[in-house]
Parts: structure tokens; sequence; C-alpha cells
């Protein structure tokens, strides 16, 4: 009898709508085990405000002694009001950036496709977004997220941008080589004509694009880049910039699919292992209402699979599941249009669940 795949994945819910959207992320994967004979050990940790509160810390030691233990992390959200002032010198989101750090997660992947149902759900004119399907690769550790931050007085702070040329290579590389698996073109965003990092990042790319004949490189300033993923988003394939601009961007591009309800991302390192989870803060101000949309987490536990597990059958499958949802006409209150009916962040789980294992 051939033993069953077995892995292990630690589940750092957070705070607010974390909770709530990751747990039905993991009632996807307990659907997916079902279905295709795998089982996936879930064991959850403390992090952000959540953590704070029990421990002192937003990243407790145990929390990150589980993610080291595990095939792969499924994350949910962090941010609480009670921990808001933003001269702390502990709070919630310091979670995240020390969980990159610590397990070496360069690497930021937000796919976005604009789904054909949900074409009306987005400010922008459909004949704009009908169709748009593009990824950004956002370099995750280094930048000014990561410099060194320096109050001098009441009148004056300063903050540092660094990056290095190996920095810079390894998300160049992993941005062409995902561009060759899909329309081959890389959209490289900077600030060449201002920032000393942004010349050494064109220069940089350019170095590594001769490596890569069959993909095609353009270069673009950040606020044209801006600019054009609102006015013609289907003009890009693989958008590849640095951590604050990739940051910014990619929540731009919540616009074109209709909410950030709907985008999930995987932070990557050099191997397999990976954090995944919805773009979307942790939305205290409708936390515990029940309407949060847990698609994005869904989709997130869905390139877990395929990234981290290697299970691509069983990702397409939780795709596929989420498009026969949106056919099918169900809503939570962020995508509904008027008049449409709405579900509940549970329910839309359980008709994920449903079309899975139909």
């Amino acid at each position: 009898m051939t033993k069953q795949a077995e892995y292990r994945i630690a589940v750092l819910s957070g705070d607010g709508i974390g909770v709530e959207v990751i747990a039905e992320a993991e009632k996807v994967l307990r659907a997916v085990g079902e279905r295709f004979g795998c089982r996936f050990v879930t064991e959850p940790g403390l992090v952000g405000g959540a953590a704070m509160s029990a421990t002192g810390e937003p990243l407790p030691a145990a929390a990150l002694a589980l993610c080291r233990a595990s095939d792969a992390v499924l994350f949910g959200a962090v941010g609480d009001p009670r921990y808001d002032d933003p001269q702390a010198e502990k709070r919630p989101e310091q979670a995240l950036l020390g969980l990159r750090k610590e397990l070496g997660l360069f690497a930021n992947l937000r796919p976005v496709q604009v789904h054909p149902a949900l074409v009306d759900a987005s400010p922008v004119r459909p004949e704009v977004v009908r169709g748009v399907d593009l990824v950004v690769v956002r370099e995750l550790t280094g930048g000014i997220y990561f410099g060194e931050p320096r109050v001098e007085g009441s009148e004056r702070a300063v903050d540092t941008m660094t990056y290095t040329r190996a920095e810079v290579e390894r998300i160049a590389h992993l941005g062409f080589q995902i561009a060759r698996g899909r329309r081959g073109k890389v959209t490289s965003v900077d600030k060449a004509n201002i920032l000393a990092c942004s010349r050494l990042w064109r220069r940089t790319v350019e170095a590594v694009a001769r490596e890569y004949p069959d993909v095609t490189l353009e270069h673009m300033l950040v606020d044209a880049a801006a600019m054009h993923l609102i006015r013609r988003p289907r003009d890009f394939d693989v958008l590849l910039t640095e951590n604050q601009f990739g940051d910014i961007l990619s929540d731009e591009t919540s616009v074109l699919v209709g909410s950030m309800g709907m985008l999930p991302s995987a932070s990557l390192g050099e191997g397999r292992f990976g954090l995944y989870e919805p773009i979307h803060g942790s939305a205290p101000d409708i936390a515990g209402q029940g309407i949060a949309n847990p698609l994005a987490a869904i989709l997130s536990a869905a390139m877990l699979l395929r990234h981290s597990l290697g299970r691509e059958a069983e990702a397409q499958a939780v795709e596929d599941a989420v498009t026969a949802v949106l056919d099918a006409g169900h809503r939570t209150p962020d995508i509904a249009g008027p008049g449409q009916l709405t579900v509940t962040t549970s329910q839309m789980g359980d008709l994920v669940v449903q079309a899975l294992i139909q």
C-alpha cells in the first residue's frame, strides 16, 4: 500500500480578518487532501498583535521555530488598533518583516488576473481590465524597508536605501525565468533618473537580461508604471520591482481585479519553502462580521500547493473551484454589484470546497 504523502504547514493567522480567511483556506486544504489522497498537518502559531498580547513580541521565537520546521507557511494578516502607535518600539507589522529576513524570503510573487465574471467589479473601464494577466515580482529583503532609520531630534528623520548587485541579480533571474513560462516580457521598474540604487538596479537587470535572449526587457520609471497600470494594464507580463515600489504597485493592481480580497501572494527564498498570504491587511473595521473575502487566502493556498509542495494538479483544482464559484455568481460584499446576493466568509469557503470535491 502506497504511503500517503504528508505535509506540515505552519498557520500564522495573525490579526483581524486574517483569522477568518485563513480558516477558509485551511478548510480548502483539508478538502484537497480528501480528494487527492494527501494529508496536511496544520499547526498554529502566534504573530502580530495576537502575539504581542500573549508574549509581548510581534514574532515570538516559537512561531519562527514552527516555520523553520514546516514545509510552508500560510499567513493571514497583522495589524491591531491596540498597537497603532507608529512611535512604538514594537509593532505587529514587524512580524512580517522579521519572517522575511529570518527565513530568507527575498522574492514576492503577486499574480494579477482579472476574472471574466468580475470585470464589472473594477472601477476601471471593462474594456481596459478585461484579459489582464500579469505577475508582480518584488524584491523583498532589501531597499528602504531594511535600511537604517535614524531620527535626529524632533525636526529631522533619515531612512537609508541600500541594494547590492547580488540582491538585484537573484530577483532579476527569477523575474526572467517566470517570464519564460509566460509571454516572454519583463518590465523592470525603477527611478534611475533620480536614485543611485535605481541606476545600479537598471545596470544589473540589463546584465542579467543578456542571459535570456528569448525574453524582451523594457525599463519603466515607477511613476510611469503607476499610470500605465491603470491606462493599459494588459501590456504588462512580468513587472520586476524593488521592495518599496513593488509594495505600492502591487496594491494598486487590486483596483484592476476589484478588491484586495482577490489577490494572493507568495514569498519565496532559494529553495521550495515559502510563505503564502493574501495581500490585504487585517481590516479591523470589518473583523468578526463574517463579510471578509477569503478567496485571496484560498488562492494563496493554491500557490503553496504549486510552489512549495510541487502539487500542480491540486493547485489547479483549487483555482478551477474558485472560478466555478465566481462563474455561478457567488459574491462576498467587496465584489458584489448592485442587486447581487452576497455570501458570508464561511459560506464562500464552503462553496469552494463543494466545487472542489464534485
